[in-house]
């Protein structure tokens, strides 16, 4: 099996895919800017492992030279990023630090990586946010219309890698894949938060009465999606990672409390609209399913239904930890 490199290993996608890699007997090397967190968010700590999985705590934006001289020294096959600032709410508050991670200190990652001669696949894990409000069904040749500093800071970092595949020939594939979810997710998106609010009996806050649209997609498949991606995906090209299900969040919650047995009007408090907030996201994967024979097998009530035995079983952890986002430069 390949060896892989990871960044972002702590994220959720990122410790997800870890923990599929590990299943199929890949040695993985991983890091990240933080320390690994807590067992109930690192997925290939407690799924099956036949492979082997090595951490680093680095930080893009202060140890690329650690990073890099790891690199080096492992000279894997095929990387995987997934690092990034990526909330978009919090973008508005301080836009400098999305932009030093997202753009300058990506594009000081990437001018190194692409002297690796041994590299065979670099994975560049982006957003659909850079498309902006879609109406439609779209595809990968959208035009970028990002409307938050975070959306602009993914959109510049994309158009800088394209600009390294046509000069240096450098063999990146982007990802953009619709909403994400499942057992291990960060307690501040929208499912996992729902569930433990109630769980909790805490009011849920619906932003602008949930009328936004999205495609919410079990974790499972979208580490199935990178997989293919990364091993056949053709350098230069991006792939949607998407169902063909479409929800307004208003209805996701009514779902989550339908499935937990629980009134909607007693866990939720509708507040204002967050600032440029997109009205719906619908991406298009054929390309995906045609040319690398990928296809969603997780509905969204049976992942639903796991990250509520997730929460379960982990409550009384996840009880004692903040449920909101904490903001690191």
């Amino acid at each position: 099996m390949s060896k892989v490199f990871v960044v972002g290993s702590n994220s959720f996608s990122g410790a997800s895919f870890v923990g599929t890699l590990m299943q199929l007997g890949h040695e993985v090397i991983g890091c990240g800017r933080s320390p690994e967190p807590h067992q109930a968010f690192t997925p290939y700590k407690w799924r099956p492992r036949a492979g082997t999985f090595k951490f680093y705590q680095y930080d893009l934006n202060h140890d690329l030279e650690e990073v890099m001289d790891l690199i080096e020294q492992e000279k894997p096959a095929h990387l995987v990023n997934f690092a990034a600032q990526s909330m978009v709410a919090e973008s508005w508050k301080n836009p400098d630090h999305w932009f030093m991670t997202n753009v300058v200190s990506t594009v000081r990652f990437h001018d190194q990586l692409r002297r690796c001669e041994f590299l065979q696949k670099y994975v560049h894990v982006t957003t659909p946010e850079v498309y902006g409000s879609t109406s439609g069904s779209i595809d990968e040749n959208a035009p970028f219309n990002p409307s938050t500093p975070y959306a602009v800071s993914r959109a510049a970092g994309d158009m800088s890698l394209k600009t390294f595949f046509t000069a240096y020939n450098f063999p990146v594939v982007f990802t953009r894949a619709a909403n994400v979810f499942g057992p291990g997710q960060q307690l501040y998106r929208i499912i996992p938060r729902t569930i433990l609010f109630i769980k909790l009996g805490r009011k849920l806050q619906l932003h602008g009465g949930g009328h936004s649209e999205r495609s919410f997609i079990a974790i499972d498949d979208v580490s199935d999606a990178t997989m293919r991606i990364m091993q056949e995906g053709i350098p230069g090209e991006t792939y949607h990672i998407s169902t063909t299900r479409i929800i307004t969040i208003r209805n996701l919650v009514h779902m989550i409390c339908e499935r937990m047995k629980v009134a909607f009007e007693d866990h939720v408090e509708v507040v204002g609209e967050r600032l440029g907030k997109d009205a719906a996201y619908t991406l298009n994967s054929d390309k995906l399913r045609s040319q690398l024979g990928w296809r969603d097998r997780v509905s969204l009530e049976h992942g639903i239904d796991e990250t509520i035995t997730w929460v379960e079983r982990w409550l009384g952890d996840l009880k004692q930890l903040p449920p909101d986002y904490i903001h690191k430069p």
